[in-house]
């Protein structure tokens, strides 16, 4: 299974392996101890996201984005720091980096913001692990569904369904199919559980902030997921 490639720059190594625990399971790791580590690296190594530690001895973190952005304009880099003003903010991104966070941060909006800029990134968000369509995110590996950088709260059930359809896009599944392969032939379970569950997606995600509908009703035999848009 391929996992994007994250590298993580920190000289803390209690940092390093707090986000190691926090997203080991979604991503391939990379760790770099301080600044000339991490350019050799993303040199020499395929880098789909850089979290980078702003205070850093020798070469601190906006330093290291300024030689990075000298030769690599894509990359996404995600800025980590303990500074909370507006204008380290405004600094951190006019030198070249995509996005800012704040320590302490909450683990999951880390992950949601990585998500975030994989999707900028073609053919590198879809992959077997998680699934990204429009401003969706579903996390195969930890059963989470990130919806415009938030997670959305489901469900097993509404999660397998859900991952079930965005992963077979477009693909027309019948009632009686969707019955079989969520809930399972040994369950007695009536049809219309299955227009009830759609209905609980349809309004999350609106909740959410998508207004398109993305399950779509095939008149006559079942429903589908689509990235188009609202019928």
């Amino acid at each position: 299974m391929n996992k994007p490639t994250i590298l993580i720059v920190d000289d803390e190594p209690q940092m390093r392996m707090l986000l190691n625990i926090h997203l080991h399971e979604s991503f391939h790791l990379l760790e770099a101890t301080g600044g000339p580590e991490a350019i050799d690296i993303v040199k020499k190594e395929k880098v789909d996201v850089v979290l980078l530690d702003i205070m850093m001895p020798t070469l601190n973190g906006k330093e290291v984005c300024k030689k990075i952005r000298l030769f690599n304009k894509k990359i996404p880099i995600i800025l980590l720091t303990a500074l909370n003003e507006s204008k380290d903010k405004v600094e951190g991104l006019t030198i070249g980096a995509d996005d800012y966070v704040v320590k302490p941060f909450d683990p999951e909006e880390l992950e949601a913001r990585i998500y975030v800029q994989l999707r900028k990134q073609p053919g590198v968000a879809n992959n077997h692990s998680f699934i990204t369509i429009n401003d969706i995110t579903i996390n195969s590996n930890s059963r989470e569904v990130f919806v415009l950088g938030n997670l959305l709260k489901l469900t097993p059930k509404e999660f397998d369904l859900l991952y079930l359809l965005a992963s077979n896009l477009n693909w027309v599944f019948t009632r009686e199919q969707l019955l079989d392969k969520v809930w399972g032939v040994n369950d007695v379970v009536d049809i219309r559980t299955v227009d009830s569950h759609v209905r609980y997606l349809r309004d999350k995600f609106k909740k959410a902030g998508i207004h398109t509908q993305l399950i779509k009703t095939i008149w006559g035999v079942g429903y589908k997921f689509s990235s188009g848009d609202s019928e």
